[in-house]
């Protein structure tokens, strides 16, 4: 795993440029360079290696959707929508930079995301359709952005468990998900190893948020590299708020199950990476 965040860090860096006009470059290049756990490069990595992939096509997929999830950690911060002042252990794009260059700042990320996805060679064009696709159903209103719009309206509402599953199956599962199905476009699989895979990432992306939600009320700021206690302050509905912490937790380990018995379901023999994965998601402490 760290060979691979290595070979992240030095893949992005060189995609994310610092010559971008008025200090851009520079306010992209601190909201994606050094830090962030890079689940969702690990993700699509391991799904490629589970296929036996195309790991070019797939080091593109991992460093696009980690511009993905860049962007929408700067423009969630910013103080029209979460307004935190605290990410990865540093000040947030918008405190370091302003509000309007970090809205640039994310924009651009997302629009350079698919540019990394379509070079003008190395990549087959129907592969690189495919992951186009992928990234972008799962960013967009039915996926991340649908999420964030809910999240911000059930502010101070009470919300069921079921409700409260589809808020967060958009904002954070769907990109999770997708980054699985992403590694797992650049190999060939049927339609059983398909199916699990996509139930494996649906399961670990719910699994991280009920864990965020834990964490949320268990973790001070300095281990969580971001501001504590947010969503209880905000007065947001979260697993812990809706279940309970106790049965929050039963349910993390619930669906980390559910994750190892998708992969088993799928056929596919070399899955112990996705599979480390899963367990890495449910007993992280940040």
């Amino acid at each position: 795993m760290q060979r691979r965040l290595h070979a992240f860090e030095l893949a992005l860096d060189g995609f994310v440029p610092a010559s971008a006009p008025a200090g851009l470059g520079e306010a992209m290049r601190y909201a994606v360079l050094g830090g962030g756990k890079r689940l969702r490069p690990l993700l699509v990595m391991a799904a490629c290696e589970a296929v036996e992939g195309h790991d070019e096509a797939a080091m593109r997929a991992a460093c696009s959707v980690e511009l993905i999830h860049a962007y929408s950690l700067v423009h969630d911060d910013m103080p029209c929508m979460d307004d935190d002042v605290l990410r990865r252990g540093k000040p947030t794009t918008h405190v370091a930079y302003g509000e309007a260059k970090a809205m640039l700042a994310g924009d651009a990320m997302q629009a350079l995301a698919f540019d990394v996805l379509t070079p003008d060679e190395g990549v087959e064009p129907a592969l690189q359709a495919q992951l186009c696709r992928l990234l972008a159903r799962s960013a967009g209103y039915d996926g991340m952005a649908g999420g964030q719009a809910i999240d911000l309206a059930s502010v101070g509402l009470p919300l069921d468990e079921a409700t409260l599953r589809d808020m967060h199956r958009r904002k954070t599962g769907v990109l999770l998900q997708a980054s699985v199905m992403m590694g797992a476009a650049c190999g060939r699989i049927d339609a059983r190893a398909a199916q699990g895979l996509s139930d494996y990432g649906a399961a670990l992306g719910l699994a991280f948020q009920v864990v965020d939600d834990i964490l949320d009320v268990t973790q001070d700021s300095a281990v969580l590299g971001k501001t504590a206690g947010k969503d209880q302050d905000a007065n947001k509905p979260t697993y812990v708020s809706v279940l309970g912490l106790e049965p929050a937790r039963r349910l993390a380990l619930q669906l980390c199950d559910e994750a190892h018995a998708a992969l088993s379901a799928s056929g596919l023999a070399n899955t112990t990476w996705l599979r480390q994965l899963a367990d890495m998601v449910v007993e992280r402490h940040h």
